[in-house]
């Protein structure tokens, strides 16, 4: 398993960042940690200098593992739930240039809170047809750029459907698309999951990317979940893809950075 952290490549007013301002500085500083590769958080592509941001991760041996996309929604409000089809298309085409921007790398792109919600006055089961469609429009074009796209469920608190990883297999079942898998992420999956270990072990198959973060959302090992459990439950999955880390800037960056590679690297040695 190899060591991520998450940094945002616009400003965004998403808390769960590590690292949100000085993107090169960052990039360069995470090298320096001893992580393996940086997930990219992305609003919108079409404002980054993507030379710049190839050559950068280039320059500091870094890989990419995955492409955020939940500024999309947070800071626009585009999902591919949204009652309107204007919004839903637009939702669909953001998420077309997040994949290409991906290529470049060979990053998954993660759909998490870009879905969306289902809003009052929409059917529950109206509201996941338009999200089927919409991920097997994503998915589809993902293929022919030989690109993964992985469904992240979210706690409750944050949406109303897919909270959980046997949702998310449920959901995947039903877009039926070989190149969507799922994101297991261990804040959310502390407020949903009967039990961490015996969800991600049922969902094994389908586990293509995993996010660290401990039950406060801060650096893992500063909170309550038992990583050392976690990880060897990884292990005996034999799960070879990275962990990242998705975590508030607690009590600041660069000691939540340090505290989180410490601790990856002690667990995973």
């Amino acid at each position: 398993m190899k060591k991520s952290i998450v940094v945002s490549t616009q400003q965004t007013e998403f808390s769960a960042l590590a690292f949100k301002e000085d993107l090169e500085k960052n990039v360069r500083k995470i090298s320096e940690f001893g992580f393996d590769g940086v997930e990219l958080a992305v609003r919108d592509p079409g404002y980054l200098d993507k030379e710049k941001i190839i050559q950068l991760v280039k320059d500091c041996d870094l890989e990419v593992p995955a492409i955020g996309t939940g500024q999309a929604w947070g800071e626009e409000g585009l999902s591919l739930s949204d009652p309107n089809e204007i919004i839903r298309k637009m939702a669909v085409e953001r998420i077309i240039e997040q994949i290409k921007f991906a290529s470049h790398f060979g990053a998954q792109v993660i759909i998490g809170l870009i879905r969306g919600i289902v809003k009052v006055g929409t059917r529950k089961e109206e509201a996941e047809e338009w999200t089927i469609s919409g991920l097997r429009d994503c998915a589809q074009f993902a293929r022919e750029k030989n690109i993964k796209l992985t469904l992240e469920p979210v706690n409750r608190y944050e949406s109303n459907f897919i909270n959980n990883l046997q949702e998310g297999v449920d959901f995947i079942k039903r877009v039926d698309m070989p190149n969507l898998g799922l994101l297991a992420d261990t804040f959310h999956m502390n407020i949903e999951e009967v039990s961490i270990y015996d969800s991600l072990k049922k969902a094994k198959d389908y586990i293509t990317h995993i996010h660290f973060a401990d039950s406060n959302r801060w650096a893992p090992g500063l909170g309550h979940l038992n990583f050392s459990k976690i990880v060897l439950t990884l292990k005996e999955m034999e799960y070879k893809g990275y962990i990242s880390a998705e975590i508030l800037p607690l009590p600041d960056q660069d000691s939540a950075a340090e505290m989180t590679i410490k601790t990856l690297k002690q667990l995973l040695q």
